[in-house]
């Protein structure tokens, strides 16, 4: 009896001993795929079927987000008539960089007159702001606190806003987005994307991805935009954002560095 529990706590440690190594390949397995896939438009079934091996529930969820990848995006112009018009739709505002001192650039006063349109369409939602501290002259200027001084000026109700003040890009957008609903906002089952057209795909993707990872019953159903007069978002880029929401930040931001063609990146932060 002893000699068969001292087998079995030998054979426990081995397999807590493996458990760091599995987990640094399965990861470079979930990095293959997405570098691939943004290099080449086409999946890596081997990297896949290797994260599959390694970890059979992540190899589940990075086959769906990379289904999620692969399906084009209609990119709107306004929000559909047939969302639910109660409080279990979110409008997801995503954030633009500020000017120094803190004040809005044009971009950000555009997607906030469709995201403004969008909540007088529907006049129950939710609607969560997202962006954080991106004036380099303000420190205590925010994306999303500018955006809902904005929609409080026009009459929007402030019992209606979630304000998630803490995100440098748009993988945190997703990531602490999804935190304050799951807290705050338990209701929300359906999120729509409000953006400029370039950004939609991204938000689309990134925010699907997050409810993947999360196995949340939140569903990304459809998005408005600001037809933005340039801007581009390469396929290079959405890697190193699904990157981040894996868990690389590092190697995310040596992509962003290397890919970012809309404006400066702050200093990379990885939150409180």
């Amino acid at each position: 009896m002893k000699i068969r529990r001292l087998g079995f706590i030998i054979l426990l440690c081995l397999a807590v001993a493996a458990l760091p190594a599995a987990a640094e390949e399965a990861q470079s397995q979930i990095e293959r795929a997405v570098v691939s896939y943004a290099a080449s438009g086409t999946r890596d079934e081997q990297a896949l079927s290797a994260l599959a091996s390694l970890d059979p529930d992540l190899g589940e969820k990075w086959s769906r987000i990379m289904d999620l990848w692969e399906a084009p995006v209609a990119v709107n112009g306004e929000l559909p008539d047939d969302l639910p018009d109660d409080d279990t739709l979110c409008l997801v505002a995503l954030g633009f960089q500020l000017n120094p001192d803190g004040t809005m650039r044009e971009e950000l006063v555009e997607r906030l007159k469709v995201l403004l349109a969008a909540s007088e369409k529907y006049p129950r939602a939710v609607i969560a702001c997202t962006g954080g501290g991106t004036a380099t002259d303000d420190p205590t200027a925010t994306e999303a606190g500018r955006m809902t001084e904005w929609l409080e000026s026009q009459g929007v109700d402030p019992s209606r806003l979630v304000v998630e003040d803490r995100s440098l890009t748009t993988a945190q957008n997703a990531i602490y987005t999804f935190d304050l609903l799951t807290e705050r906002c338990p209701q929300v089952k359906q999120v729509a994307i409000i953006s400029s057209d370039y950004h939609i795909a991204t938000g689309v993707l990134l925010f699907g991805a997050e409810a993947i990872l999360r196995e949340s019953d939140v569903e990304v159903v459809s998005n408005a935009a600001w037809h933005a007069p340039s801007g581009t978002l390469s396929a290079m880029f959405q890697a190193g954002a699904l990157i981040e929401l894996s868990g690389d930040v590092e190697t995310a931001y040596d992509i962003y560095y290397d890919t970012y063609d809309i404006h400066e990146l702050p200093p990379l932060h990885e939150g409180p």
